[in-house]
């Protein structure tokens, strides 16, 4: 499945899903003008999106049985360096834990060249059937 298609604003940043399973989602994000704040270094808002991207594939894949999705309802981020125009930046996503009521999942994003610039950590709501 290409997650990233199935996602609107995934497609509109130029997210990639590489990998997507229950332990480990990967994926990367181009960092173009268009995503940048001032000084040509990616906007914090568009770290905060790749990493909301790649942590909901992860919640999607280990929604427990008869659950009908999830919903993000508590993100934090450290930004921790900048990521510079013309890089691609690297998310790596992996579960802290899953279950019937919330998954957490915590994403290192990093530049190709291994500078970290975030660490995000997640929590989504699984949603039921009404």
């Amino acid at each position: 499945m290409d997650f990233a298609a199935a996602m609107p604003l995934a497609k509109t940043l130029g997210v990639t899903i590489d990998e997507a399973g229950k332990e480990r989602v990967a994926g990367k994000l181009p960092v173009r003008p268009t995503i940048c704040t001032a000084g040509n270094i990616v906007h914090g808002g568009a770290i905060m999106a790749f990493a909301d991207c790649l942590g909901a594939v992860g919640a999607f894949l280990t929604l427990p049985e008869g659950a009908s999705g999830t919903t993000t309802i508590e993100s934090k981020t450290n930004f921790l360096s900048a990521g510079p125009v013309g890089s691609v930046l690297v998310g790596e996503a992996t579960p802290v834990k899953t279950g019937r009521r919330l998954a957490v999942w915590q994403t290192h994003i990093r530049t190709e060249a291994g500078d970290a610039v975030a660490l995000v950590t997640q929590t989504q709501m699984v949603l039921w059937p009404a």
